[in-house]
């Protein structure tokens, strides 16, 4: 996990509009989310992971456990049931 730790900011994307189109978020909010480049935090503390993502549209901030499922209130106004899982790699 360390590794992703830090900030991080979006550089470029391909075929988002058509990503977010599949996943039926409306076209003024695709505009959007196409001329955005959001910087992403990813922290520790404890056990808890925390996420905040922030741009000139919006910002969110996301805190869970790897493993344990949690709810998510996403940028484009959808609601979704989310469970990030830890693999070891051999």
């Amino acid at each position: 996990m360390e590794r992703f730790l830090g900030t991080w900011r979006l550089v470029d994307t391909q075929n988002f509009d058509n990503y977010m189109r599949e996943l039926g978020v409306d076209f003024a909010t695709r505009q959007v989310g196409n001329v955005i480049k959001p910087t992403t935090i990813i922290k520790v503390d404890g056990d808890n992971i925390i996420l905040q993502t922030k741009s000139t549209y919006r910002s969110t901030e996301i805190i869970f456990q790897l493993d344990k499922p949690f709810n998510e209130h996403t940028a484009d106004n959808r609601n979704c049931k989310v469970r990030l899982l830890r693999r070891v790699r051999k």
